[in-house]
């Protein structure tokens, strides 16, 4: 495919206020790439895209949730036997349980705790 083309996108589920999230863009930035970037808390992605970037990450849904956040408790998430069901009507609710940055590439999706996860998967440039 050419250089530009969708295969190459690189995204990244962001939330600038975070200091792993803009460590991670900026190693992608270094990187010589321009990131698509999606600013998950104004533009929240649906359940099923939740659902797809866990499944790519080959992680439970579960590993995705913010446990410091308050509506972690309010939701009472970390109960044992949580559904999946539950996970995502939370997220849905309340984006700022989605843990981040997750980057997604053509060779894979990854949770970037710590940020230099992300060099493992950019395409070369």
């Amino acid at each position: 495919m050419a250089k530009g083309s969708k295969a190459d996108e690189v995204v990244i589920y962001h939330n600038p206020r975070c200091g792993k999230s803009r460590a991670t863009l900026a190693l992608i930035r270094e990187a010589g790439i321009e990131p698509r970037i999606v600013e998950y808390l104004k533009t929240p992605p649906s359940r099923t895209e939740v659902a797809d970037l866990a499944r790519r990450m080959k992680l439970p849904l579960a590993d995705l949730i913010r446990g410091n956040e308050a509506a972690f408790a309010e939701h009472d998430l970390g109960r044992a036997g949580i559904t999946d069901e539950a996970i995502l009507d939370a997220i849905a609710a309340h984006p700022i349980l989605l843990n981040r940055p997750i980057v997604a590439t053509a060779k894979g999706v990854r949770l970037c705790r710590p940020p230099e996860l992300v060099k493992d998967i950019l395409p070369a440039t």
